[in-house]
């Protein structure tokens, strides 16, 4: 019987949980923080266990660690790196779904050494991107054509129907992601030269995408995209972009946040005496008598600006005092978000991931290739962002421990052995992308 020890219990774990269990020869301990929330995954099952376990007791986490045979960490990326030295020192498997940062593959040599395979990014994106672009890549260089273009886009949405906020967006997970991530610079390649786009513009630096089934766009660059170049083997592409889909107004509306300072996380307040729109007042150097006319000033937008009147929906406007005591004001705008920007029961989000290839053969024959998945949540049971990050992790581990994954090192799944079987048991499940292909005109 193997022994899987899953780290986290957060809002995408359910279905990687649920689907090892299902695998009679696995046994699975769920250990997190609120042991509440892994009682609930767990629910009861014969060969589940959950457990408390505050991962900042690193002789705690070691002593779990110890009996499993794999570790999936679904913590936040900040914990991997200790999560990756204990599996080296205790000879464990890993498997996550962050992205690679350099700390992780500095433990690379290590690992192979122990025999021991770090499988990460293998989840939605970075994952499935991933996965599907290389199923493309591979056949486009199996017919002896070479890849010269590559845009590839994900975004995580509400369902058209469940639209229901002037924000377009709703959080399937901690919005602290997803601000941190606000803050990054990004950089990628357009026609053989290298575009830079630093963290004060990233949400300037955008453009409207159409995805066949899904609907228009825009399109944010998603961190650096150069490195793909090699990781993908397209050394021949004059462009290489990797991007984040958002609902139209969206970058303008996070452009000014961010110029208000509502991501500082260095400014606290106390909120005991301070309320949300004495803090914004404090933002833009306002008396209060008149603070939209000041906000207008500040951003130099009208104030009849969507912005302002996204930030009165929000409540960012309001007396009302919040349950926060000393803290900074990204840590406000992360709990006004939390609470305004939700699901609410029976709503459904929307997975669009879509790729754009440009492939050149011999002769002069240029051809476009799209691949699209447009997935949606199920009604009263799991998102879609839960599935599509969850489900690729959980197949993998079952690859791992069935020994169909031979490989030692730190990984992402760029590899035939890898993205083929996951792929092929996803599209069983209905997670796939639907590939299109047009000829290109020589002009």
């Amino acid at each position: 019987m193997k022994q899987v020890l899953v780290l986290g219990a957060g809002l995408v774990a359910r279905p990687l949980v649920r689907y090892l269990l299902e695998e009679p020869e696995f046994k699975v301990t769920v250990a997190s923080r609120t042991v509440s929330k892994a009682e609930a995954l767990i629910d009861h099952h014969p060969r589940g266990h959950a457990m408390a376990l505050n991962v900042s007791d690193e002789a705690a986490v070691r002593n779990v660690m110890a009996d499993a045979d794999i570790v999936i960490s679904l913590l936040p990326w900040i914990h991997h790196l200790t999560i990756a030295k204990l599996c080296v020192e205790l000879g464990r498997n890993l498997v996550t779904t962050s992205y690679v940062k350099p700390e992780m593959q500095e433990l690379d040599a290590a690992a192979k050494e122990k025999g021991l395979l770090f499988l990460n990014e293998i989840g939605v994106d970075p994952g499935i991107d991933h996965m599907a672009a290389m199923q493309v890549i591979n056949r486009v260089k199996s017919k002896g054509g070479t890849i010269t273009s590559f845009y590839s886009y994900c975004g995580g949405l509400p369902a058209p129907a469940d639209n229901t906020n002037p924000f377009g967006y709703k959080f399937s997970w901690s919005p602290v992601g997803v601000m941190l991530a606000a803050k990054n610079t990004g950089r990628y390649l357009r026609e053989g030269g290298i575009v830079e786009v630093p963290s004060e513009q990233l949400f300037e630096h955008y453009w409207l995408v159409d995805v066949p089934g899904a609907g228009t766009f825009e399109a944010y660059v998603n961190r650096d995209a150069l490195p793909y170049v090699d990781m993908y083997g397209i050394g021949d592409a004059r462009s290489m972009y990797r991007g984040t889909l958002r609902n139209v107004g969206h970058c303008e509306s996070w452009n000014y946040f961010k110029k208000l300072g509502l991501l500082d996380q260095e400014r606290s307040f106390d909120f005991r005496t301070t309320s949300p729109r004495e803090v914004i007042a404090a933002l833009v150097d306002s008396n209060g008598e008149d603070l939209i006319a000041d906000i207008a000033r500040w951003l130099e937008v009208p104030t009849h600006s969507i912005t302002i009147k996204k930030m009165q929906w929000l409540g960012l406007l309001d007396e009302a005092p919040l349950p926060l005591e000393e803290a900074s004001v990204f840590d406000m705008f992360a709990h006004v978000l939390q609470e305004r920007l939700v699901y609410e029961e029976g709503e459904v989000d929307l997975l669009v991931q879509h790729h754009e290839f440009v492939a050149e053969y011999d002769g002069g024959r240029t051809e476009k290739i799209t691949a699209t998945m447009v997935d949606t949540g199920i009604p009263d049971g799991d998102s879609s962002m839960a599935r599509t990050v969850s489900l690729p992790a959980a197949i993998a581990t079952k690859m791992i421990l069935q020994g169909r994954i031979d490989l030692t090192g730190v990984h992402i799944p760029v590899l035939p052995e890898i993205y083929e079987p996951v792929l092929a048991e996803l599209e069983a499940m209905g997670i796939t992308l639907v590939e299109r292909r047009s000829a290109q005109s020589q002009g």
